[in-house]
């Protein structure tokens, strides 16, 4: 069993996890009034903003790994940073990268408003990560209704401090030529940028207690392959080499495929383009810019060697049901058996740190 500290590249923080009082006096005065609040409604507590409901508040804890550990959890454990700490040392997981609140976007219909409450949900993330900065690393959530409101929060982020910042690729065209000054200034603050699964499925719904549930879970992931693509052909990577880009819980079966199918469109097809045309062959960019993330990996000692261990990152997914908590370790003897060691040890720890600029203590 490897005995070096993990670093976890995707865990969670969901809206139902998160405290009532997390936007009191987090939005500008003229927008208080409308700040997200929890409220009771149908024998239950739900999040509500301008009228609009935005997802429960202490969900069922039986969604989530806690419980399943035998851990009690009234829905909050997540959220308190003591608590997340002790299971991460539970764990055996030394530095997490947090994502939240919501993968499907928060349903608020005012961009004014919706840009003030993703700020105010970056600022408590930041304040969340005080508790211990080489260890918790919750990512700000940009805007996407403006490519200047995202500039702005981007720059923002990085002066406060954050260490990356989460980008829905669901909604907005990232080739937007408009949206060249956010991938610019991207590259100028040094921060990488995910796209983390959500949306993308043209026909499966996500419903719970359903069987659409488990058919998003299967296929979800391969939703990110679209905007893989069209970051590399349209030139956004190629023209900011310094642009870092994390394909977010998109797991690693397909990545060995179909980055060997954009090395063979772009020989057929690149060279007949008028409006961008690549100099480097698609796998040499991924190789350089691209990271992509995992769970658990049945076919991982075949598939990682495909691509080499650079640019893979692995994650407990704490506290959603997928998660490898409280036996992470285990989970990754088993997915890595039969890898070097200090290829197993990129993967799970050093990639994670350096991309995110944790403590160089990695052991």
């Amino acid at each position: 069993m490897e005995t070096h500290r993990l670093y976890s590249c995707d865990d969670h923080l969901d809206l139902w996890n998160l405290p009532a009082d997390l936007w009191a006096g987090r939005l500008p005065s003229r927008l208080a009034a409308r700040a997200p609040d929890v409220v009771r409604q149908n024998e239950g507590s739900w999040w509500t903003c301008d009228g609009q409901i935005l997802g429960p508040h202490r969900m069922s804890s039986q969604y989530s790994a806690i419980r399943r550990a035998g851990i009690e959890d009234d829905g909050s454990r997540a959220s308190d940073p003591k608590l997340r700490l002790a299971d991460m040392d539970r764990d055996g997981v030394h530095a997490s990268v947090i994502y939240g609140p919501n993968l499907f976007g928060l349903p608020i219909a005012d961009p004014e408003l919706k840009g003030a409450v993703l700020a105010g949900y970056n600022d408590w993330g930041l304040d969340f990560n005080g508790h211990a900065p080489d260890r918790l690393c919750v990512l700000p959530v940009l805007p996407t209704h403006a490519p200047e409101a995202a500039v702005a929060e981007l720059q923002r982020v990085a002066r406060l401090g954050h260490r990356g910042a989460i980008l829905s690729p669901f909604e907005f065209r990232c080739t937007d030529p408009a949206w060249e000054p956010f991938w610019a200034t991207a590259e100028e603050v040094g921060l990488p940028i995910s796209f983390h699964i959500g949306h993308g499925t043209s026909q499966v719904k996500v419903v719970p207690r359903s069987w659409e549930l488990a058919a998003f879970a299967a296929c979800g992931p391969m939703q990110l392959d679209e905007p893989l693509s069209m970051m590399i052909f349209s030139g956004v990577l190629e023209r900011h080499p310094g642009l870092r880009l994390v394909l977010a819980e998109s797991g690693i079966g397909w990545l060995p495929y179909f980055v060997r199918r954009l090395d063979q469109t772009a020989e057929k097809h690149v060279k007949n383009a008028t409006d961008y045309r690549l100099r480097a062959k698609p796998s040499e960019i991924f190789h350089r810019q691209v990271f992509a993330t995992f769970e658990e990996e049945p076919l991982g000692p075949s598939l990682l060697p495909l691509l080499g261990p650079d640019n893979f990152m692995w994650a407990s997914d704490y506290p959603h049901p997928d998660s490898t908590f409280p036996r992470s370790r285990e989970a990754i003897a088993e997915a890595f058996a039969g890898l070097e060691r200090g290829f197993v040890e990129k993967v799970t720890a050093t990639n994670c740190a350096r991309l995110y600029a944790f403590d160089e203590g990695i052991r």
